[in-house]
């Protein structure tokens, strides 16, 4: 699923030539073989290096503090999110639930790595959820609504029908 992620992150960014990758351990770790140095090792450490690769800062966040904000949602999707059970998925959702109470996006005003990582790390959780049940994670699912409308970031996944009249309610508009 990293490769994939990380292939997907590539075209979003527009790069032109694809990497070269490899996994490590049980746990797939992704590696990319650098040319200039020594292999670069981890999902967050080779995306933040495509960022940068690409010119596009802006993905990694504004400032400071952006930039931690940044790296702290980087951080729980690859600790907190992958690998997380079906009893901890509901607590997940309803913690990013709160989170994005206020929030169009996970760091700052635009989207970021955070969103892209995110939406990712979500995809297959959205997917499971009924209609019902994505309904109960209202700020959830319209930030996941809302990110995987954004050009060129979905590619492979398949995307997953929400009834905006149940997410966007009239004051949104």
């Amino acid at each position: 699923m990293a490769l994939r992620e990380l292939s997907s992150l590539e075209k979003y960014l527009g790069l032109k030539k694809p990497n070269k990758y490899t996994t490590q351990g049980d746990r797939k770790v992704p590696v990319l073989q650098n040319n200039n140095g020594p292999p670069l090792v981890g999902l967050v450490t080779v995306a933040c290096h495509l960022v940068k690769e690409s010119k596009r800062p802006e993905l990694l966040g504004d400032g400071a503090e952006g930039r931690a904000v940044v790296q702290q949602w980087l951080e729980y999707r690859v600790t907190k999110l992958d690998g997380s059970s079906k009893e901890e998925t509901r607590a997940i959702l309803k913690e990013l639930n709160s989170y994005l109470e206020d929030k169009v996006y996970f760091a700052g005003h635009q989207i970021t790595l955070a969103d892209i990582f995110m939406y990712h790390g979500t995809h297959s959780l959205m997917v499971d959820l009924s209609v019902q049940e994505r309904e109960q994670f209202v700020n959830v699912t319209r930030w996941f609504d809302h990110v995987q409308h954004v050009r060129g970031l979905r590619h492979h996944l398949t995307p997953v029908a929400v009834l905006r009249n149940r997410i966007y309610t009239s004051r949104h508009h």
